[in-house]
């Protein structure tokens, strides 16, 4: 990742340390439960997008840094959830055990429910300290709202949870993965820059610009996961893979194959570029996606 991103990425990382209460008092262990997940770093992908598109409409990154670490909390609290037994099982999440393995299960449902919640009172916070600006704060939660609930990456995780559980008719299989893609991974992505741009009060086109390339390079990152999922190792990517094949969940590499997987994460990717380019004037947004598409874990 460039310099750019990484200024961003720290300056994320710093916040996320001040945003959740301390461990302690009776319920400490639900607190260091929602902090070991939170706080155990990775790329930041999603904040970054956040203060990256505040940045080009013309926002502080004081203003718009409660809705990075919010959308953040969110990813986490997703995380966590997706890594419990009753869904994907896995042990191993950013190189450390998962939350459930460590806290117990119960203790792992509580933390992403606590993540959730605490996410929407951080946002609700923040828009109170910016009263005249009141419509442009509930466009930016709006937006964070829908891209997390049950027309984006709830509903897509459902899906992928019912593909695998039961089995996919072979004729909806190519729908249900672009939808699974579409919601699971890209909406939480378009979510993420589109209310870093809603605190700027976008024009359509640009809020269109952003939400294009948001669709568009979701979709490829979940593509690359797929393929990193089949090529990559355990070290590399800090958790398990191989995974997928073995219990048959639906993916692209599993449907198109490892050569049509590259080809169509290549579309994708100058797919995005080309959204961006009406907004993207110092060509951030058009490196990012470049720098994703080679990305290693």
């Amino acid at each position: 990742m460039n310099a750019r991103y990484e200024a961003l990425r720290t300056q994320a990382e710093e916040a996320l340390h001040h945003c959740l209460p301390e461990s302690k008092g009776y319920a400490k262990v639900l607190l260091a439960s929602a902090r070991y997940s939170l706080l155990a770093g990775g790329k930041r992908l999603r904040p970054v997008l956040v203060l990256a598109a505040a940045n080009a409409m013309g926002v502080s990154v004081q203003e718009a840094m409660p809705y990075a670490c919010a959308i953040e909390m969110i990813h986490t609290y997703s995380l966590i959830h997706d890594d419990l037994p009753a869904m994907d099982n896995d042990t191993l999440r950013r190189g450390r055990p998962t939350n459930h393995v460590v806290y117990g299960e119960a203790m792992a449902i509580l933390a992403g429910d606590g993540l959730l919640t605490h996410a929407f009172a951080h946002l609700a916070a923040q828009a109170l300290r910016y009263p005249m600006r009141a419509q442009a704060h509930l466009r930016a939660i709006r937006a964070v709202a829908d891209a997390a609930g049950l027309e984006g990456m709830v509903a897509g995780q459902s899906v992928d949870v019912y593909c695998e559980k039961r089995g996919c008719a072979p004729d909806e299989s190519k729908g249900q993965l672009d939808y699974i893609h579409q919601n699971k991974t890209a909406a939480m992505i378009r979510g993420a820059l589109l209310a870093g741009a809603e605190l700027g009060d976008p024009s359509e086109a640009t809020r269109r610009a952003f939400s294009d390339y948001g669709e568009a390079l979701g979709v490829a990152f979940q593509v690359a996961d797929d393929i990193l999922d089949a090529t990559s190792t355990t070290e590399i990517m800090g958790k398990t893979v191989g995974k997928d094949a073995a219990v048959g969940k639906l993916t692209y590499v599993a449907l198109y194959g490892l050569e049509e997987s590259k080809a169509r994460l290549e579309q994708l990717t100058q797919q995005a570029i080309r959204a961006i380019a009406p907004v993207d004037t110092d060509k951030f947004f058009a490196e990012l996606a470049q720098d994703l598409l080679i990305r290693k874990n």
